[in-house]
């Protein structure tokens, strides 16, 4: 039998941290519970874990600040920040401290399961045989390792960076709708998601400009087309 997976739970109301926790026990999951943001930090510091949920409005450190020094040890541990605000600079804000999704409160223990389970099997992909490296105009891509680089420079991408690349690179120069995007890298079509990915897509055309022959070309009512020589 496989190891259980093991996630970092981090939510300040503990009638709800149960539930979920038990829930997510039930599932076959391993799950650490931490009351505040600096506990969570404390126990990622000393243990493994597979996936984070991290609450945003806790005590002693949200959920970005969290998920910021998540991120100062490892790009690869996908984090879900939790939520009861649908503000979408807050969901931005998540983006920009290194968060790969959200979940919003009051959500439903199947949908949570669902979003935890796509993002683990992502991870598995990534550590799977299949090599995944890319040549994009001068550019490297390794989508294992999440690295992009050029020259002698490196840069580290988050998973969700990473994965958005990845479809791109598997459909270089042909237009992308949309909804076809969202529903192969975000395993869900709305709108939030969709302002969510336009953060993203800003972020991979930042690396870019590294290489001129390499651009993201904004398909007006459409989608997106990745303009370069990929192989």
């Amino acid at each position: 039998m496989n190891t259980k997976s093991k996630v970092l739970l981090a939510e300040d109301d503990l009638s709800l941290g149960y539930v979920i926790k038990d829930n997510l026990a039930d599932a076959g999951y391993d799950v650490v519970l931490c009351a505040d943001g600096q506990a969570a930090i404390d126990k990622f510091s000393k243990e493994n874990f597979d996936i984070c949920l991290l609450d945003v409005m806790m005590p002693n450190k949200d959920g970005f600040a969290v998920a910021k020094k998540i991120r100062q040890q490892t790009d690869q541990i996908p984090i879900l920040l939790i939520t009861a605000k649908s503000l979408e600079e807050d969901r931005i804000h998540g983006f920009e401290c290194g968060a790969d999704d959200y979940i919003i409160k009051p959500f439903s223990m199947q949908e949570l399961l669902l979003r935890i389970d796509v993002f683990l099997r992502r991870t598995k992909k990534m550590y799977s045989e299949k090599m995944l490296n890319f040549q994009i105009g001068k550019m490297k891509f390794s989508f294992k390792d999440l690295k992009l680089s050029v020259g002698g420079t490196a840069f580290n991408m988050t998973q969700k960076e990473a994965e958005l690349l990845l479809f791109l690179c598997e459909h270089p120069n042909r237009i992308l709708k949309r909804e076809e995007v969202l529903l192969n890298v975000w395993g869900k079509d709305d709108y939030f998601l969709g302002r969510s990915m336009d953060v993203f897509i800003t972020k991979l055309r930042k690396y870019f400009k590294e290489d001129a022959s390499v651009q993201i070309e904004t398909i007006h009512g459409m989608g997106f087309r990745l303009n370069a020589s990929v192989h």
